[in-house]
């Protein structure tokens, strides 16, 4: 039996496992079927729908940077199952909002005034539903597993994380809106059923007062644990992944529609494409690696990942354009003489992703005390989603100043290189470090 099939019949590992993905799955299925309905039956310039999906992205990400610091000191100060059975609770209560708004746009009710705001206030509670749970799904690895475990349980949860963004994503595209306001409410019941089966965790240090000062906090937090300089380099590159992978999901709607004419079924499958390959990375590298922790093959996995991104925006520039009025299904997308090698290269370009980011997110969960890892996640989260914002801000500025999509691609490529040096750093830091241990 492999690792990997051992955590997933363990009680210590798969509620959790199961909790995350369907977590994962909702939020993407609600994302998805919010934006793809904007961006295909309200607007109809490519700038308005970058723009959008860019704001959605954002609204998402917000509370990351907000209220991280405040979900780390949670984590690591209280039962991380406790926490799990509230904040999955109060999905339940977000989900219900955030149908109402997919049913009211769905019906042509209030569109502009109500539904989009009300779809928008539960895309930003979910992101801080995501914000209090995300340092959790980490940091109770190294307590519940043994460290020769952790990677391969950190591969798992985020290959979980990309299937269920997968799935969510496929269900998106081919659901009606109104259809996708029923299964996001079932799906956060799931979740929280799930969750109430996660063992206990209880805290590894003696309770402390909690800082509600998010300011203070948030800076606190992240100016301590970034004082580490193998910590500061895994860091920011795994943000530089993110901020990556959010213009590139901010982007890929609006590409299938205006550069490719294709339907959002087809935006779907680019999601998908793309979900898989991070899956299938994330898989292969702890393969690689032989469950041994390191950034050994991270910068060459994301220099590669910068080759893809290359080549997959001069064969957009090759694609011939469809000039009439009907947007191309998936039937006749895949058709194309050059669809193979699209779906192909985005598929290349998740995979490298996936192998470069794993590793990264091991470390923090391992090198760290394992009192401390849920405030390093915490902090890692900040520096993410402050990435990330500032992500889509320069996507939304990049359109606005009139620079076509498919050019800012050679923008993400170039932004790989900074993420490839900082995983170079990284690896050399470690070597140092082995040396002198």
């Amino acid at each position: 039996m492999t690792t990997s099939t051992a955590l997933l019949t363990s009680r210590r590992f798969l509620p959790l496992f199961v909790t995350q993905l369907f977590g994962a799955f909702n939020d993407n299925l609600f994302k998805n079927a919010m934006v793809l309905f904007v961006v295909y039956s309200i607007y109809n310039s490519e700038a308005e729908e970058a723009r959008f999906s860019a704001i959605a992205s954002a609204v998402f990400v917000i509370p990351f940077f907000l209220l991280s610091a405040l979900a780390g000191q949670l984590a690591d100060m209280r039962d991380k199952a406790k926490i799990i059975r509230v904040v999955k609770l109060c999905e339940i209560a977000i989900m219900l909002v955030g149908s109402a708004g997919l049913t009211m746009a769905w019906e042509g009710m209030a569109v502009q005034s109500v539904a989009i705001p009300l779809m928008l206030l539960a895309l930003f509670a979910m992101g801080v539903h995501s914000t209090f749970f995300g340092p959790i799904k980490y940091a109770i690895l190294p307590q519940h597993l043994g460290r020769e475990k952790v990677l391969a349980g950190t591969g798992l949860v985020e290959a979980g994380t990309y299937i269920a963004i997968l799935a969510g994503t496929i269900l998106a595209g081919w659901i009606s809106a109104e259809a996708a306001a029923i299964w996001v409410i079932v799906l956060a019941v799931i979740g929280y059923v799930s969750g109430r089966q996660v063992p206990p965790a209880p805290p590894l240090i003696p309770p402390e007062p909690l800082d509600f000062n998010v300011v203070r906090s948030s800076w606190n937090l992240v100016r301590h644990t970034m004082s580490d300089s193998r910590v500061f380099l895994a860091i920011m590159a795994i943000s530089f992944f993110w901020t990556i992978g959010a213009i590139l999901f901010i982007h890929f709607p609006p590409l299938a529609k205006n550069v490719l004419s294709a339907s959002k079924e087809v935006a779907s499958l680019f999601l998908v494409m793309f979900s898989v390959g991070v899956a299938v990375g994330s898989i292969a590298i702890n393969a690689l690696l032989k469950s041994t922790v390191s950034a050994r093959h991270s910068p060459a996995s994301v220099i590669a990942m910068a080759v893809f991104i290359v080549l997959f925006q001069i064969l957009c520039h090759m694609w011939d354009r469809q000039t009439g009025p009907e947007l191309m299904n998936v039937a006749t997308f895949v058709s194309h003489p050059l669809a193979d090698m699209l779906l192909l290269l985005l598929f290349l370009i998740a995979v490298a992703g996936g192998m470069f980011v794993v590793p990264l997110y091991a470390f923090l969960t391992t090198f760290v005390d394992k009192s401390q890892t849920a405030r390093t996640i915490a902090a890692n989260n900040i520096v993410n989603s402050g990435a990330m914002v500032i992500g889509s801000l320069a996507a939304v500025g990049m359109s606005a100043m009139g620079i076509a999509i498919i050019e800012q691609l050679l923008f993400v490529a170039f932004m790989c290189l900074g993420a490839a040096w900082l995983g170079r750093l990284l690896w050399q830091a470690e070597q140092a470090a082995a040396a002198s241990a």
